[in-house]
């Protein structure tokens, strides 16, 4: 299958946090090759989105938001969970999709939080700087072409009331499905429901 090429992150990155929805995040280890299904994705946009990294301006940490649509920034939170992130748009524009959650290939379980997510990929920081391509290990694949698009819900981001009241509140987060309680696909066909 095809990767996503770096145009499709060289946009705004709520356009491309809302479309990542339904992608498969792909990670090669140790010669074995898995696909999730990105489920979840919050965007980070510029300076003067008070939740980013980049609303401080130019950081030793943040630098990686600067550089071209397509680095994977990486980074420790609580000296316990790594955070995946993709840079979107054009060099010098401090702009981030955080990947939130997704769900196993066979639709069977769910990785519901960054720090999760992580873990099942094995990503840490030796991926920090490097870009997305298969030659690196992770890359992403658009979905299939006979694939429905999941019905996507914007909401507020998550855990970022620090941001005041304004960008706390922006619709920067974006979640396959209504917001309904996630269940595997194959008990969703057992009801007669479609999943996300």
């Amino acid at each position: 299958m095809n990767t996503l090429p770096k145009a499709f992150f060289n946009r705004p990155a709520p356009k491309v946090a809302r479309d990542l929805i339904g992608c498969y995040l792909v990670v090669r280890r140790g010669g074995k090759i898995r696909r999730f299904r990105v489920t979840e994705a919050e965007a980070y946009d510029g300076f003067d989105d008070l939740a980013s990294h980049a609303a401080r301006g130019l950081t030793q940490r943040n630098q990686i938001m600067f550089r071209e649509a397509g680095h994977i920034y990486v980074y420790f939170v609580y000296g316990m969970h790594w955070m995946l992130n993709v840079v979107t748009g054009p060099a010098g524009y401090p702009a981030a999709v955080l990947l939130r959650g997704a769900e196993s290939s066979d639709g069977k379980t769910l990785y519901d939080g960054p720090g999760k997510l992580t873990k099942a990929l094995g990503i840490a920081g030796d991926l920090n700087g490097t870009t997305l391509s298969r030659q690196n290990g992770l890359w992403v694949e658009p979905p299939k072409a006979d694939a429905p698009r999941p019905k996507i819900a914007a909401t507020p981001r998550i855990g970022v009331a620090y941001a005041g009241p304004v960008w706390s509140k922006k619709a920067y987060r974006f979640v396959a499905g209504k917001g309904e309680r996630w269940r595997p696909r194959s008990e969703a066909k057992a009801r007669g429901a479609k999943a996300p």
